[in-house]
């Protein structure tokens, strides 16, 4: 943590980095005008590996698709190696598709008689081990824990007979075995013993075979098999909203609204209960959970997120049922500020850690947070990012757009954050200090033709003033956000990703994946 410290005391003295400018880099399954999108094919989850060379998405009909990374490759080493090497690498990240594989099938659940629908709800990446990728994988009720490895197409390429003068066993046998008058009897012995396979004379009939070729078996095709190596069912009575694995690379938790379950990855028919909000009459529940994640480096540390927009941390050294925190993150509400959807709106729909697990990034309706695990009086940023809206909030709430699940992510570094929008919009705030980075991006092959020139990073002394001249601005034209663009809820960019160690993001449109860099 000091050298960390350390790095961010050098970045501070020297000044804010510059904003980024994003290129488009590529896209996979872009649609065209006036395609119809089938709901199947929708991304539902999108994960980069620790490496950042391997990218999964899920989708609405229970697939996996796997990209690999293929520009590292062309220079015969990884990127790191290369920059070792003061090797520069002038070509941007490119992917390429892997494969994909059906992770989960529609069930039903007889005992409720209730429909359990194949979405993937998240992917997360495990340990490599022998040259083969795990990853876990869950709908709302089962996880799933996948090996996807190379395997060799074996294949007999040459057989022992010349294609020229035999074809097929037949031709073998008719070739080898043609005999004269004389070589028959009656009962259809074979005399001649240059033919007899007893013989200690190895030659072989004249004119027919010159040579013997054994079969040659070849394995120059290779095929990736992808392999379910456990099942985690039959655990949560409600919808599993996160998966998250824990650094000790054996656990992981499962969360659905109101219990966190901890598993061993070894173990696929037993699990912990490790939180449980569910009260005794359900008429007094509250809050539900909404968002899961473990430290990055602390095993036995994790965080989880609340409809009421506060976030627990909690230690699983303190005890086995882990029902009282060790710190909560909530900011106060401003007095005479609460209305029918401040707790709508208040609703944090994910959580992310830093890299350095220093600190947490959140995601609500209207904002994005970001918080100091060490001190828990309130955010030390918020970003604006749907203040334009809230005069449009009972439009929202009639057709429930309201209630959308924006992820959020940061850079490697932690000197970035970013997170989606309405019309396939997503936005990247910078998080240094003193830094006024807002960017507005849109999910096409013309990221930057929506720029938002107006920083949208708010500090808590100026937080209610620029908060009422964004709400002015937004009241005067309803139809656009705050930037003069009209926006569509029906084109929603929920789901996008930071690459672990560079300036690259991907991001989900509907079924279209679009990669950007900077």
């Amino acid at each position: 943590m000091n050298g960390d410290d350390g790095g961010e005391a050098v970045a501070s003295s020297a000044g804010p980095p510059p904003p980024l400018e994003w290129k488009f880099s590529q896209v996979f399954g872009e649609r065209t005008a006036g395609e119809e999108v089938q709901e199947v094919d929708i991304i539902s989850a999108l994960e980069f590996d620790k490496t950042g060379d391997h990218l999964a998405t899920g989708d609405r009909g229970g697939r996996v698709v796997l990209f690999e990374r293929t520009d590292t490759k062309e220079h015969g080493g990884n990127r790191r190696d290369l920059e070792r090497m003061d090797y520069t690498v002038s070509r941007h990240p490119e992917f390429r598709y892997k494969t994909e594989f059906q992770s989960h099938e529609p069930e039903f659940d007889y005992l409720k008689s209730l429909e359990i629908e194949e979405k993937i709800n998240k992917i997360r990446w495990c340990q490599m081990a022998n040259n083969a990728l795990f990853l876990l994988s869950t709908n709302d009720k089962t996880i799933k824990f996948w090996k996807v490895q190379e395997k060799k197409v074996k294949k007999i390429s040459e057989m022992n007979v010349d294609p020229s003068k035999a074809a097929g066993n037949g031709g073998v046998a008719n070739a080898s075995v043609s005999a004269g008058p004389n070589n028959n009897l009656a009962n259809g012995s074979y005399l001649d013993q240059s033919y007899n396979c007893l013989s200690k004379d190895a030659s072989f009939p004249p004119r027919v075979i010159s040579s013997l070729r054994l079969p040659v078996v070849t394995s120059n095709e290779i095929s990736l098999v992808a392999k379910c190596r456990r099942v985690y069912a039959h655990a949560h009575d409600y919808h599993i909203n996160s998966i998250s694995n824990n650094s000790d690379g054996e656990t992981f938790i499962s969360a659905d609204d109101l219990r966190i379950n901890l598993w061993n990855l070894e173990i696929s028919n037993q699990s912990f209960n490790i939180v449980d909000v569910k009260p005794t009459n359900m008429e007094d529940l509250t809050e539900v959970i909404t968002s899961a994640e473990f430290h990055p480096t602390h095993c036995n540390t994790l965080a989880y997120s609340s409809s009421k927009g506060s976030i627990r941390l909690i230690d699983l050294r303190q005890s086995a049922l882990c029902d009282s925190h060790s710190k909560i993150f909530e900011e106060q509400e401003a007095p005479g500020s609460r209305s029918f959807f401040t707790e709508i709106i208040a609703s944090i729909s994910d959580i992310k850690f830093a890299k350095d697990g220093r600190h947490i990034l959140s995601r609500d309706y209207m904002t994005l947070k970001l918080w100091d695990v060490n001190m828990d009086s309130g955010p030390v940023a918020t970003f604006q990012v749907h203040e334009y809206l809230r005069p449009k909030l009972c439009d929202l709430y009639e057709n429930d757009s309201i209630f959308d699940k924006f992820e959020c992510c940061l850079s490697g570094n932690g000197q970035r954050v970013a997170t989606g929008s309405y019309s396939n919009l997503f936005r990247v705030f910078g998080c240094a200090e003193g830094s006024t980075e807002a960017t507005t991006l849109e999910a096409s092959k013309n990221p930057t033709r929506r720029q938002v020139q107006t920083p949208s990073r708010t500090s808590r002394g100026l937080s209610s003033t620029i908060t009422n001249a964004v709400r002015r601005a937004g009241a005067d034209s309803p139809g656009v956000d705050a930037n003069g663009n009209s926006f569509d809820f029906t084109t929603k960019l929920l789901h996008l990703a930071w690459h672990p160690t560079e300036n690259s993001i991907a991001c989900a449109a509907a079924n279209s994946l679009y990669m950007y860099y900077a």
